[in-house]
């Protein structure tokens, strides 16, 4: 622990030599990839020295336990048992900064949420997984951004598209792709019957232009008028524009800005996202035997978590994570499924290395 520890300062130490000493204005990439290094290396260290001394005053405690009178041994054995708790989660999050971050982590994200089986009562859940990932992003402090935006006839979504940005969102959020499954009685059924429905989610890291490469000339663009409901002059101009990708057929519509210029330029950022997300899928399909030991592939068709909320519970079948709170998770709060499903990733790679 010791020597592992020093061996991180070490390191730390010589990436803050090198960014003293970088040309910022020359080297720009080179600072980038420092600082992200950075990043990762004090938050190891910072948890590595807690786990240290922790480690150090539970080895104290059990040698004043030799000693101590009942009521002294009271109050150490409930600090005791306080260490080892704080103990056990500090290596669970070493164990997740040990793996070498994915480059994709920092990235923001494009999410899609798709009503599946279930008719309108699956359009009024994806309007529930919708807000719970808003509210979610706020507790984190993201920001998002409806990108294109579906609804049904009694007020759900048969589809949306959003972005989220912040501090390391697709790390944070990337295991959320898949068929989510919902269990509960519909408002519109009168007899009481627990209805199933399901909703899919896809998560995309936003590409930048560098990072995906789109040549005008595979690209046919064409503009209409918007359709639908909308504000004032929405309905009356050339400002819908539907782009598409003629080498792979993918087709993106986006309408709900009034500028052609910003939907034009809405539509190709999730052009970019969802031509990444078509190379994932074909590389993920040549390596399938090592996909199946993925936590969260990606795969829209895996069913991942399913929601009751007869029994306010929510269940995570890839890393069979069951809670008892629903309805607080349904405001947003995640974490605890989140971070199991990075432990669980962790512990994967590292087994695997």
């Amino acid at each position: 622990m010791i020597e592992f520890l020093e061996e991180n300062v070490k390191l730390l130490q010589q990436v803050d030599d090198e960014l003293m000493h970088l040309d910022i204005s020359k080297e720009q990439g080179r600072y980038k990839e420092l600082s992200i290094k950075r990043a990762s290396l004090a938050e190891l260290v910072e948890n590595l020295t807690a786990l240290k001394n922790d480690m150090d005053s539970l080895e104290a405690n059990f040698e004043l336990l030799k000693g101590a009178d009942s009521e002294m041994s009271a109050l150490i054995k409930e600090d005791i048992e306080t260490l080892k708790n704080r103990i056990e989660k500090t290596e669970l999050k070493c164990k997740t900064l040990l793996v070498p971050p994915d480059p994709l982590d920092g990235k923001n994200i494009i999410m899609e949420i798709r009503a599946g089986t279930g008719g309108e009562e699956a359009s009024l859940f994806a309007l529930d997984l919708y807000r719970m990932y808003l509210s979610f992003a706020e507790r984190k402090g993201f920001k998002s951004e409806v990108i294109s935006l579906s609804e049904s006839g009694l007020g759900g979504i048969k589809e949306i598209v959003f972005s989220v940005s912040g501090k390391s969102v697709y790390g944070t959020l990337r295991y959320e792709s898949g068929t989510h499954r919902v269990q509960r009685v519909p408002e519109t059924e009168s007899s009481g019957r627990i209805h199933t429905s399901a909703v899919t989610v896809a998560v995309l890291p936003e590409m930048e232009e560098t990072d995906i490469v789109i040549r005008p000339e595979d690209l046919k663009i064409d503009v209409m008028r918007a359709g639908g409901p909308g504000g004032q002059c929405v309905n009356t101009t050339d400002s819908a524009v539907r782009i598409t990708h003629l080498p792979t057929g993918l087709v993106v519509i986006q309408q709900d800005e009034k500028s052609q210029i910003k939907n034009k330029a809405k539509a190709l950022k999730v052009l970019r996202s969802r031509l990444y997300e078509m190379e994932e899928e074909k590389k993920n399909r040549e390596r399938s035997e090592n996909r199946k030991s993925q936590v969260g592939s990606g795969d829209r068709s895996e069913r991942i978590r399913t929601y009751n909320f007869p029994q306010n519970r929510v269940t995570d079948h890839r890393v069979n994570v069951t809670l008892y709170h629903l309805d607080t998770f349904m405001q947003g709060e995640m974490d605890d499924i989140i971070d199991a499903l990075k432990i669980d990733d962790a512990e994967r790679q590292l087994k695997n290395s």
